[in-house]
């Protein structure tokens, strides 16, 4: 089985073809450029270095959220389109999971985190489930840090719990004063989101079929300018009656 992976959800970029024993080509980078003028060229290109056709994919992993909105949206369009139109299976791997997975084999608490502002972030616990694999232990959420520090470290009981992102840098301080020598920190090559993780994420849920019409974002919580349309309409409703 031959699969394409992909991941835009945040400021990473990182395509890859991974087939089930080995990691054909990826390319990852962690640049302020555009994923929707690149996305395309790194797919062809990965492509052709691997000399596999369109029609030999047997399907497609991406990363479904949660992150950038755009982002997200444009990893998820881009596969929706790729399987709609080769008639493969396309199937969404969390955002969370996909950096969590670079702990893999680590025996605490692994909790990856995007930051989500206004002292919020994306994030979950998870844990290793055997060789090849990180399980989710606590459902992701948006939630403030300053509150979700204190859960995970009682749910934890003492074990050590390793924090990964390139947006840890910006709560490192908050972390290490709230959990001391518990929060455990990693080199920066070990936040980055990868695709081939995503792929090999992706194979099983291929196996079992993954229409493209049933993929979609999880943004785990709704655009800013949603909210403002739903309250607004919301408020219109209340004035009509």
């Amino acid at each position: 089985m031959r699969v394409l992976a992909i991941d835009t959800s945040n400021l990473v970029l990182s395509v890859a073809v991974v087939d089930e024993n080995r990691v054909l080509a990826e390319m990852t980078t962690n640049l302020q450029k555009n994923h929707s003028v690149r996305l395309m060229d790194c797919i062809s290109l990965l492509l052709d270095e691997t000399d596999t056709s369109p029609e030999q994919l047997n399907g497609i992993g991406v990363a479904k959220g949660p992150g950038s909105y755009t982002g997200v949206r444009i990893g998820v369009a881009a596969a929706k389109s790729m399987a709609w139109s080769l008639g493969i299976p396309a199937v969404g791997v969390s955002s969370l999971q996909a950096v969590a997975m670079n702990a893999l084999g680590f025996s605490g608490g692994i909790i990856p985190l995007f930051d989500a502002r206004r002292g919020q972030v994306y994030t979950g616990y998870y844990q290793t489930e055997g060789l090849r694999s990180v399980q989710e232990h606590m459902g992701e959420r948006i939630v403030l840090l300053r509150d979700w520090l204190p859960m995970i470290r009682e749910q934890a009981g003492g074990q050590p719990l390793l924090f990964l992102g390139d947006d840890v840098a910006l709560h490192r301080s908050v972390i290490a004063e709230t959990l001391g020598e518990q929060a455990r920190f990693t080199l920066p090559s070990f936040n980055h989101p990868r695709a081939a993780h995503i792929g090999f994420l992706a194979i099983e849920c291929i196996r079992d079929g993954g229409s493209a019409h049933e993929l979609v974002p999880e943004y785990l919580q709704v655009a800013e300018a949603e909210a403002k349309w739903m309250a607004q309409t919301k408020r219109d409703a209340g004035s009509e009656e």
